[in-house]
């Protein structure tokens, strides 16, 4: 499963920013992955744990902004269509399990 999270907040004053920033940072540290400018992506290994991770999103929430989240399947998220740029893999990002003895 992939929790997705897509946001607008507005950056006009300087509260709106920190709380931009500290939303950003958040979900950062609760392990998400940037896809592109304001979408956030985390993979979970069912939909218990992405009910959780939701769930914490929005107890961070902030108070002003659009805030959308989307919980879809790891068949789902692979057929995404690349329009225009390509995957970048600087990142390993998927549930693949290394095991080394």
């Amino acid at each position: 499963m992939r929790v997705i999270v897509f946001f607008d907040l507005p950056v006009e004053s300087l509260e709106q920013k920190r709380t931009y920033r500290k939303f950003r940072k958040c979900l950062i540290k609760k392990g998400f992955l940037m896809l592109q400018e304001s979408v956030y992506c985390k993979l979970a290994l069912n939909a218990t744990v992405a009910t959780s991770i939701m769930s914490a999103v929005r107890e961070n929430k902030p108070e002003e902004g659009l805030v959308q989240m989307l919980m879809i399947t790891e068949k789902q998220f692979s057929k995404m269509e690349y329009v225009v740029g390509e995957k970048q893999s600087m990142i390993v990002d998927s549930d693949d399990r290394v095991v080394i003895l």
